[in-house]
């Protein structure tokens, strides 16, 4: 019966000694279970061309899909978060900042850029869910505080792109007074008649939702985006009811009349473009020098 078992090693090939794909360079599709090449998905706005599915972006990655040819410049990059509770749960407040720090190459869970976007000058600010969730401490509710103090100080639109878990409990109060912090300049931004668009990406949640990226004179959202205060399931215990099919999702908040539209990412910087066409020569702000992009 020996005649069939391999006695010795057999011939090998490349193909058999690299049988893997590359770590890292493939992605499956969690809605469609499609799989994707990672340069593909990145040249269709990391969406899904099978079922439509936003994949995550990083807060540099919205920047450079949203901005003329890609450019722009970043600011406050030097801001980094204290620890003034001395927070500890698992493990140190300063571990949990250090640690995302290094994975994430980012200071803070929020970056600052101004730049173009058809010709307009933007002052922008973006949540980036990777560093602890996107939450919204002391640093994070400052950046986009001086976003929207350039909006409103040089009197050129303003974008937020909100993705985030709410405020971060390790700054406790502090944290939360970013709310009214924010909502306070967004006021003085409205009274300037300066155009704010919102844009909501998956999820937006908590004291993010509860301030600065619901106050938008345009709210948008990308499809499928979990977007509220209290999560599905503290809500279900709360009420002791089930929640209408697709609570709390983008699509859902636009047929209630909570967000204006929920826009496609690949059809997203097109559509910006068109609103501040419509949203900055009412106001009196300063129209592209080239209008030819838009």
């Amino acid at each position: 019966m020996a005649w069939f078992k391999r006695k010795t090693q057999g011939i090998l090939t490349a193909r058999d000694e690299q049988n893997d794909f590359p770590e890292g360079q493939w992605a499956k599709c969690p809605t469609c279970g499609h799989i994707l090449h990672r340069r593909a998905l990145d040249d269709h706005a990391k969406v899904c061309p099978k079922c439509g599915y936003h994949f995550p972006m990083t807060s540099l990655e919205y920047f450079r899909l949203l901005f003329d040819e890609g450019r722009f410049v970043l600011h406050d990059q030097h801001l980094t978060s204290a620890d003034p509770l001395g927070f500890v749960d698992r493990k140190p407040y300063t571990v949990r900042i250090e640690e995302a720090r290094k994975q994430t190459g980012l200071n803070e869970a929020a970056q600052r850029a101004t730049g173009t976007i058809g010709g307009y000058a933007v002052s922008a600010a973006a949540l980036d869910f990777r560093f602890i969730g996107g939450s919204m401490g002391s640093v994070v509710g400052e950046i986009v505080a001086r976003a929207i103090q350039t909006a409103y100080t040089e009197r050129i639109p303003l974008l937020i792109i909100s993705q985030s878990g709410g405020a971060r409990m390790m700054e406790g109060i502090l944290s939360l007074m970013q709310m009214a912090k924010t909502a306070a300049l967004l006021t003085r931004l409205d009274e300037a008649r300066v155009p704010y668009i919102s844009l909501m990406s998956n999820p937006t949640t908590g004291g993010v939702t509860a301030s600065f990226a619901m106050l938008g004179d345009i709210n948008l959202a990308e499809p499928g985006a979990l977007i509220g205060f209290a999560g599905p399931r503290v809500i279900r215990q709360t009420i002791g009811q089930d929640l209408p099919p697709g609570f709390q999702s983008a699509e859902f908040l636009r047929e209630h009349g909570f967000i204006d539209d929920v826009v496609d990412r690949r059809q997203l910087r097109r559509y910006l473009i068109h609103l501040l066409d419509l949203l900055c020569e009412p106001a009196g702000l300063p129209l592209p020098k080239d209008t030819s992009t838009s």
